[in-house]
């Protein structure tokens, strides 16, 4: 290996990094293992380089490589199929900034990166998966995706016919042609809400955080397991009797942001002594008629994120 050569490979494969990391994103649901596994793409495409005949193109490649990096990675994380209320500790969110600069030529409809559909692929068992993406989300005909995976196109076919309905039973009354993707604006009712959403949390204003909560709320804090139906009183009353908007736990600041291409609220809280606030939690909104229907909490402990500062 020369220098000349690795710096020639690097010029070919780093333009397609971030989508590769949204295609092994969709697979793991881990933006850090994404990540890791991106690199390990790259690692086995340089090894494969040889085998590279440009039959095919360089993407079309570079996303069989991921692929199966992927489906290697969940070999090993097993076990991992689901009961009736999938349970997903490993579940992080995907920074925004992080996503491809133009997601509608590299396949990142909005549907697709928003977390209940990451929950709801995560329900299909590995080969299920990458068939579903590849098929559904990348638009791959099923020759292409069955040379991918070393199956049949029969077999394909069949494994996209189960996970099409598993994905529809997770996703009720959600667009379910992702192919050709929406629109990436966060709508003034998202934006409000996430503003009020921070208001609340500032002022300590426990019946205005209530009131933008739907009653059937769908909640689930991370990396606690499980997800929750509870009405706006339970949750707030749980976040309380949790200790939060107690004394040493009431002095917070937030910043309106997004991830999986979803309205989020990064929330800071200043514990007593520090003169500084810190992240404490991303809370991922989806809203629905002005008000929260589903809410994803992330703990991020003080850690930095892409494109937030590390304090207030």
């Amino acid at each position: 290996m020369t220098m000349t050569d690795a710096a020639r490979f690097a010029l070919l494969v780093e333009p397609h990094r971030r989508e590769l990391q949204v295609h092994c994103y969709r697979m793991l649901a881990n933006f850090e293992d994404a990540q890791d596994l991106t690199q390990e793409t790259f690692l086995r495409a340089w090894h494969k380089r040889e085998s590279f005949q440009g039959h095919a193109a360089l993407r079309t490649w570079l996303y069989r490589i991921a692929t199966n990096a992927c489906l290697d990675f969940l070999d090993k994380r097993r076990p991992e199929l689901p009961g009736t209320d999938l349970e997903l500790p490993h579940l992080r969110p995907y920074p925004d900034p992080m996503l491809p600069e133009d997601p509608q030529d590299s396949a990142v409809a909005r549907e697709t990166i928003e977390l209940a559909f990451i929950v709801a692929v995560q329900h299909l068992p590995p080969r299920q998966r990458a068939v579903f993406v590849l098929r559904d989300v990348l638009g791959w005909p099923a020759s292409a995706a069955a040379g991918a995976l070393e199956l049949t196109v029969a077999s394909v076919t069949s494994a996209l016919q189960r996970a099409r309905v598993t994905v529809r039973e997770q996703l009720p009354g959600r667009r379910l042609d992702w192919r050709h993707p929406a629109t990436h604006e966060l709508s003034g009712d998202e934006r409000g809400v996430v503003k009020a959403y921070i208001d609340a949390h500032e002022r300590n204003d426990l019946d205005g955080l209530a009131a933008l909560l739907r009653d059937d709320l769908r909640f689930a804090m991370l990396p606690d397991p499980g997800t929750v139906l509870r009405t706006a009183k339970d949750a707030v009353d749980g976040w309380v009797s949790g200790g939060l908007f107690e004394r040493g736990h009431d002095d917070w600041r937030g910043i309106p942001t997004t991830v999986n291409r979803m309205p989020a609220a990064a929330l800071y809280l200043r514990s007593p002594g520090d003169p500084a606030h810190r992240p404490f939690a991303i809370a991922a909104l989806h809203v629905v008629d002005g008000k929260i229907a589903e809410l994803t909490g992330f703990d991020v402990g003080g850690t930095p994120w892409p494109g937030l500062p590390p304090t207030l």
